[in-house]
């Protein structure tokens, strides 16, 4: 059987997270889906894998909730499940940030799809000829396994580190176009509502993040792989997981 593996996430006020667990937990169990399901005040972080079928009917079950109607994932495949149990965690942030003033419910960042980052990075600047800066939001294992080409981290071990390195940094980044990304999403748009809240203009987030790039425009000028949390540990650009190198 081959493997579908789901993430998605959205943020959105949760105020029956106890109720919602038990009642995800039920209906995801029957289906026999495995896979993570985060649930905070702040919103709702998934990450499923199961049959064709199975998947298909775990996300009808989750959008027939109108607070998860446009839900929005991703899909990999895989020949086995890289998930052992299905877990329904409650949280404080579905990604610790430590900002509380951060709510991301109340207005996005700016977003750039990943056809019009491919084309700004071909050419090495946006559509008015700033140059681009690539920002990787992530903690630096999961940087060790592959990132953007030229593109900056701080070398982070937790999300909430990067707030501090931003401020640090601030200056770095005026007058061009920052292009924050992360895996999935979650923390990209994040970190761009923090520093557009700083005062820096053109921040944009990577819609979808590196897996939403890779199924839209291939590993275009990016280097490695990409680190997921499963037991896959990887997956390349064609999404497919990665054999044979250890990533930590």
């Amino acid at each position: 059987m081959t493997v579908v593996n789901l993430s998605c996430y959205k943020f959105i006020t949760l105020e029956d997270r106890a109720a919602l667990k038990a009642d995800l937990s039920a209906r995801l169990g029957e289906l026999g889906l495995l896979g993570t399901i985060l649930l905070a005040p702040e919103g709702i972080n998934v990450f499923l894998a199961g049959s064709r079928e199975a998947i298909d009917a775990g996300m009808a079950y989750l959008r027939a909730d109108p607070r998860f109607a446009d839900l929005a994932p991703k899909e990999s495949l895989s020949a086995e499940a890289p998930f052992r149990k299905l877990r329904i965690r409650l949280k404080k942030e579905i990604i610790t940030m430590k900002q509380p003033l951060i709510r991301p419910e109340d207005g996005r960042a700016p977003s750039v799809p990943a056809a019009l980052l491919r084309k700004w990075l071909d050419r090495g600047c946006d559509d008015e000829g700033r140059p681009v800066v690539m920002l990787d939001t992530r903690n630096d294992y999961e940087v060790a396994a592959g990132s953007f080409a030229h593109a900056i981290d701080y070398g982070v071990k937790v999300f909430s580190e990067f707030p501090a390195h931003i401020a640090a940094h601030r200056d770095d980044f005026i007058g061009k176009t920052v292009v924050s990304f992360c895996t999935g999403g979650i923390r990209c748009e994040k970190a761009a509502i923090h520093m557009k809240a700083l005062g820096l203009e053109r921040v944009y987030q990577l819609e979808g993040g590196i897996l939403k790039y890779f199924e839209d425009v291939g590993g275009a000028h990016y280097q490695g792989d990409c680190f997921v949390f499963d037991e896959r540990e990887a997956v390349a650009a064609d999404l497919h997981p990665v054999s044979g190198r250890v990533h930590r």
